[in-house]
Parts: C-alpha cells; structure tokens; sequence
C-alpha cells in the first residue's frame, strides 16, 4: 500500500506539473503572462508602445535629454554605442550566450584581471543586477572611474560600462539607469559563437543620411 501510495502522488504530482506548463503556455500565448518588472528585455518579453532607437540586436529606448553617440564604420556597421547624459555616459555591448548558463561571472572576472594587470584596482561589489565591478584607470587625464555591469539574458549578455559621477554613486546615473533597464535585445535565432558581440547596425535612413551629409563619428568617451 504504501509503494502503491507513492506512485499515485508522483502520478498526481506529474499532472500538476503539465497542468501548469499549460496554463503558463496558455497565458503567454494570451498575453496574461506576469510583465518583467525591470529589463533589459529579450524581444520577445519586451512592453510595447515604448518608442525605441533600433540598432538591430539593441533597441534603446527614447529618454528625454540623452544623448546616443555611435561610431560605425562605411558599411553602418556600429563598432561602439555610447549613451551620454551630462557629464555621465554609458557604454553598451551585447554578446551571445549559450542557451544553458550565464557568462558573466566568467566575464567579469576575466575583466577584472585585465584591468589589473594594466595597474588599475578594481573591486566587486553587490549592485542592483548582481555583482559588479567598480574599478579605477589611469588615463591622461588623471584617475578615471569606470563601474562595469553585468546582465545575462535568454542566450545574450548586456555589458553596461558606467562612467562619470554615475560609476561610483548609481543612484547619479538618472536617465542612463532607465535607458539600461528599458533596453532591449534582439537576440535573433542564429548559431553563434559564444561572447561574438551580436550585430549592430544604424537604421537604413540614419545611414543613408549620414554618408549623404559626409558625416565623421563625434569623439566618444573613452572606450573600455
């Protein structure tokens, strides 16, 4: 009686469990599917009627008095994005992931390592997406603040490079913090190579004005 037992509440339980995938599937498939509170997104969790600057695998999301700097190449292909707000800017890069882990733990400590070995210190700390590093640089200018963060995503990962008054107090960040948890990426269904950056393109009419104009990438905050 008791094996017996047994194998009627797996039994039970195993119902339960395809009851739930069902009813999940079904309220995705409805639209009634709990929102993520906070991105970046995958495109395929994103809110709608958000208005969004689409650079192919990123879509930024418009915020009042940020600035999105890019630098592409002849072709449109974008080798750098940064946001700038004031005297704070926000580096972004998007990469792909394998479908079963995370990378950014990996990431981050490769990062860490390399920005010792070029006389930098730098120091993890517990941010609002997980741990990240703030870290010190010395340029030309003198000492420089950077803090890096990282999100892992559905086969992706946002490295989100702070810097200004933002990299050492986040609360400074303002607009750069809503552009970062408003972001989006489109991750596309393509076989990748782990840490590949995904692409990045200007929008066609972006382009096609650009070379119209002659246009020279602006001077970008320093590129890490």
């Amino acid at each position: 009686m008791i094996f017996s037992r047994k194998r009627a509440d797996a039994g039970r339980h195993d119902r339960d469990e395809r009851t739930t995938e069902v009813l999940e599937e079904y309220a995705v498939e409805e639209g009634l599917a709990p929102s993520i509170a906070r991105g970046p997104y995958d495109i395929s969790e994103a809110p709608s009627g958000v208005a969004r600057l689409d650079l192919g695998s990123l879509h930024i999301p418009a915020v009042p008095e940020v600035e999105v700097r890019v630098q592409a190449d002849q072709q449109g292909v974008i080798q750098q994005v940064v946001l700038v707000h004031g005297t704070n800017a926000l580096q972004l890069g998007v990469f792909a992931a394998p479908r079963s882990e995370g990378i950014w733990d990996e990431v981050r400590a490769e990062i860490r390592q390399s920005l010792v070995n070029d006389g930098a210190t730098a120091r993890e700390v517990e941010g609002e997406y997980g741990p990240e590093l703030r870290a010190t640089v010395h340029t030309q200018d003198g000492p420089t603040e950077l803090r890096f963060v990282g999100i892992d995503g559905p086969r992706w990962m946002v490295r989100a490079v702070f810097q200004g008054a933002a990299a050492v107090d986040p609360a400074a960040a303002g607009p750069l913090a809503e552009c970062l948890e408003g972001l989006v990426v489109d991750r596309g269904q393509e076989a990748k190579p782990v840490r590949e950056p995904l692409p990045l393109r200007l929008p066609r009419e972006v382009a096609e004005q650009a070379e119209a104009d002659g246009d020279r990438p602006a001077e970008q905050p320093r590129q890490v």
